[in-house]
């Protein structure tokens, strides 16, 4: 039997011919990557265990993203355990405040993740880098200190589910609506421990910045990674950007899924994952009273996402009593928007800009959440107290319905403002 896209990847990175589902291999990785919260867990276990030295600092990141610029003295802490290792290690790729952005935005922009790539982070939505053919995953603090050391990791080769993505999407229609309506079919758990392969002619249709999307919201079915093929599009965004050998690998023609399907994405409408779960999607809903919008995160805070927003955003005004609130995943991301005139659009509309920052997409902060206050969230999770307070409510949702519930004041679909 054949190997999927991604046991192609695992078998070359662990040495091997072949590898089958359920097997356990060793495989060197070509970067792991941790932040401000995960970061400093990993370097107090590297420190433990006697080591002095890692194995290569040029295939380790460290991204100061979840509470910088630091919003305490906590995280001011948290992240100076990460300086101090960084400089101690010599580890260049190290993105603070002025050069920092959202991981899963900032590393792909830079080039350090690209096709065929064995990838690890301690952060869940590493799984984006998919969108450029990468086996990429996320893992816990202590697998990232064991990489440190090694610069290998252990892995459960996993079993995968085929999607196959055909037509073209309707205006309106983008990445968002997609992942959050495969959810919604197969379940939080639907994909658990196993690939997210998408195929298909649609994919023709995708931009990269959609695919990103597609692949971080993999961990939100369960799935231990998302992947598509590297086409022309992929190689593109990686042309003069990808710092290491582009590596294209196939799927076998005999490869075995535990399950085959098909997604028209000419017949999807606007989704919006309703509280408290990914998986609780509805694209028809009754008049939703909102508090603030959130439009950024690794989820969807890339350009197009910013171009998106300004295209439902300029000319009119953000709502009484809603705060809308924007945040470019990267500095160049932001540069950009201020280039194109997105910023411009977005302060005259009446929505704030903030730094590059994962902000309140994890509570952290840039937009908490109190008492049965309800947010329309381009992020990626919406869990009971995710955002603030318990009693509190995230509507998951693509940039054009964010976009124009800001304006309406409740949950809006883009085509109602035609």
């Amino acid at each position: 039997m054949g190997m999927t896209l991604s046991q192609k990847i695992l078998a070359e990175h662990a040495g091997l011919k072949e590898v089958k589902a359920g097997q356990l291999i060793n495989a060197k990785i070509d970067l792991a990557l941790a932040n401000d919260i995960t970061a400093p867990v990993a370097i107090k276990e590297f420190k433990k265990t006697g080591f002095n030295k890692v194995a290569d600092g040029e295939k380790i990141a460290f991204v100061m993203d979840h509470f910088a610029p630091n919003k305490d003295i906590k995280s001011a802490g948290q992240c100076k355990i990460c300086r101090e290792f960084a400089n101690e290690q010599n580890i260049d790729n190290f993105f603070d405040v002025g050069k920092m952005g959202i991981e899963h935005a900032l590393l792909p922009e830079q080039g350090l993740v690209g096709a065929g790539d064995l990838i690890i982070g301690a952060d869940s939505h590493t799984c984006t880098y998919g969108a450029l053919g990468a086996f990429s995953t996320g893992v816990g603090s202590t697998d990232m200190c064991a990489a440190m050391m090694s610069g290998e990791c252990w892995f459960k080769v996993p079993s995968a589910i085929k999607f196959v993505l055909r037509g073209k999407p309707a205006k309106f229609i983008c990445g968002k609506d997609i992942i959050l309506h495969i959810i919604g079919l197969i379940g939080v758990d639907g994909a658990l421990y196993k690939s997210m392969e998408f195929t298909g002619d649609g994919i023709k249709h995708l931009s990269v910045d959609d695919r990103f999307t597609i692949c971080n919201m993999a961990i939100e079915a369960g799935a231990k990674n998302g992947i598509f093929p590297v086409d022309e599009i992929a190689l593109e965004y990686m042309n003069n950007r990808f710092k290491r050998e582009v590596k294209i690998h196939e799927a076998d023609a005999d490869a075995e899924y535990e399950k085959i399907l098909e997604i028209d994405l000419s017949n999807l409408k606007p989704t919006v994952a309703f509280p408290h779960l990914p998986e609780n999607t509805k694209t028809e809903w009754s008049e939703t009273a909102i508090d603030q919008v959130i439009i950024g995160s690794c989820t969807n805070g890339r350009i197009s996402d910013l171009r998106i927003a300004a295209e439902i955003l300029r000319g009119r005004k953000v709502a009484k009593n809603v705060r809308a609130i924007i945040i470019p995943a990267t500095n160049e991301i932001y540069l950009q928007a201020i280039r194109e005139g997105l910023a411009e659009v977005f302060i005259n509309a009446g929505a704030v800009i903030s730094t590059p920052t994962c902000g309140p997409c994890l509570g952290g902060h840039m937009g908490i959440l109190a008492e049965n206050e309800r947010a329309v969230s381009t992020t990626n999770r919406n869990f009971v107290g995710r955002m603030g307070h318990f009693s509190s409510e995230i509507y998951l949702a693509s940039p054009y319905v964010a976009a124009a519930s800001a304006v309406t004041g409740k949950l809006t679909s883009p085509e109602d403002l035609l």
